[in-house]
């Protein structure tokens, strides 16, 4: 924890109420995202039990398995999932545009993409478990399913996987992208309960956010989030409706169940648009549409991958395929992270405690200085700023502002609380500096160290090439019979 997350969560007991974390909303929040609400049964990993879904705050569809032991009413109710979801994700396919990037041909692109908002980071993980348990079924054989069911399999499986991107807004857990914006008076396992979060950052007239997040604590008033339900709703109300169902498995009986679970997922249903609509209020960050750009490309070419009848995910990544989706990842945290500094003065003020950025006031300025003699003179203006902040670059470190995206410059010297730099590109290609390419005197300014350069792709060998030592080239996936026979736990 920072210090600054730290001094948060403090005045946020002392005022009763959550603190922002961020001045600018860090996440895309579409205007009509598809929310999804499931929930398991007790005691089985990937068995579902029931699932509020809908992209109409005042119309939800619940669906539900009256006995989630039976397998196939497990698979009616992927079928009936499918039902909603796969032509919500196939509606963004009839709108595109052509896009380019950097070293590869031109390509087309859809317009938008869909958004799947889940209440927190259990149900992700849930969705994640669901996708893996469908999308190897098949529609003829042994265990025959609908022929909806592999390809929403192959689709939550895709969801899932990119909630694990930072910066990824195709999948969103509503506590988690809270909790990137505000900061409560509880410790960071009890934000991941919907309710208590929500009563920290929006309490009810008269209350406290302590007090409501202890109220959200009542399942009865606040049942859990999901995928988990209440122990004590389970011994009492679902499984006498479960059981009933199973002695006579009636219309009743399935309405029953159909209410018992309609008590647990309504109010989290409300939750999560509660905390769209508290999300959408942000502003949005200036690298918030670039992101969803990346988003929107990752869906265009899995969108081609399933209309070209490509195979499923694999069930484990070989060890290149590891390697290069950990790479991945990896260039994604640190790209999502420069970025949300530079779009938010909050969120680079923790960097500017850790020495990795100073502000202050401009006190100097040469914008004509210039090096070298001849032919091979360049323009390097000088800059000399003020700060009271604590400064930890070596001289000759490469910094950039959020004040003029794309410029660079270079640390030439620190004397006390001065620092004088050396701008060496984003001024433009004249002999002098284009208007306003350089800060003025009495200008205040931000630099730090942290940049979002372009990273090329890991080198890694082709999947055939992989060494003994990281168990050889990967075989071949081959569908057959048996993966109809892979368990739900």
């Amino acid at each position: 924890m920072s210090a600054l997350t730290a001094l948060a969560r403090l005045r946020a007991v002392r005022e009763g109420r959550a603190q922002p974390a961020a001045t600018v909303r860090h996440c895309h929040i579409a205007e009509a995202p598809m929310v999804f609400i499931p929930l398991r049964m007790a005691g089985e990993a990937a068995a579902p039990l029931a699932a509020m879904i809908g992209t109409d705050p005042g119309s939800p569809r619940l669906l539900v398995v009256p006995q989630p032991r039976d397998r196939d009413l497990r698979f009616a109710f992927a079928a009936e999932l499918a039902e909603v979801l796969l032509p919500y994700v196939e509606g963004f396919a009839k709108e595109t545009e052509t896009a380019t990037r950097r070293g590869a041909e031109p390509y087309e692109r859809c317009l938008s993409a869909p958004q799947v908002l889940v209440p927190n980071g259990q149900a992700a993980a849930f969705t994640g478990l669901l996708g893996r348990s469908t999308r190897f079924r098949r529609a003829e054989g042994p265990y025959p399913v609908h022929p909806s069911v592999p390809v929403l399999g192959r689709w939550l499986t895709f969801f899932a996987e990119r909630a694990a991107y930072p910066g990824s807004s195709l999948l969103v857990s509503a506590t988690d992208a809270l909790a990137l914006h505000w900061t409560s008076g509880q410790s960071g396992l009890e934000d991941a309960n919907l309710a208590a979060l929500l009563g920290w950052i929006d309490p009810p007239p008269g209350l406290t956010g302590l007090r409501a997040a202890q109220e959200a604590e009542d399942p009865l008033l606040w049942p859990p989030a999901g995928p988990a339900t209440d122990p004590g709703f389970d011994n009492e109300v679902l499984a006498p409706a479960i059981e009933g169902y199973t002695r006579a498995p009636t219309a009743r009986a399935v309405e029953r169940v159909r209410e018992a679970v309609r008590t647990q997922l309504e109010p989290t249903w409300r939750l999560v648009w509660r905390a769209a609509e508290l999300l959408r209020g942000l502003p949005a960050g200036a690298s918030v549409t670039r992101r969803w750009e990346y988003d929107r490309g990752a869906f265009t070419e899995f969108l081609g991958r399933v209309a070209e009848g490509g195979p499923p995910q694999a069930r484990r990544d070989g060890a290149v395929a590891a390697a290069s989706r950990l790479a991945r990842m990896e260039r994604a945290r640190v790209s999502f992270d420069v970025q949300r500094a530079y779009d938010d003065p909050l969120i680079m003020a923790e960097y500017r405690l850790t020495g990795e950025a100073f502000a202050g006031e401009v006190i100097a300025a040469d914008p004509e200085h210039t090096e070298g003699e001849g032919r091979s003179r360049k323009l390097r203006p000088l800059v000399t700023i003020r700060t009271v902040d604590p400064v930890r670059l070596a001289a000759g470190t490469a910094v950039g502002t959020p004040d003029r995206r794309g410029q660079e410059a270079e640390l030439v010297a620190t004397d006390g609380g001065e620092i004088t730099l050396k701008i060496t590109k984003g001024m433009g290609r004249g002999k002098t500096p284009s208007p306003g390419a350089v800060p003025a005197v009495g200008e205040r300014v931000c630099y730090t160290s942290l940049t979002d350069d372009f990273q090329a792709s890991a080198s890694l060998p082709d999947p055939d090439l992989t060494p003994w030592t990281h168990g050889g080239p990967p075989e071949e996936w081959v569908p057959d019979d048996a993966d109809a026979a892979e368990h739900w736990e």
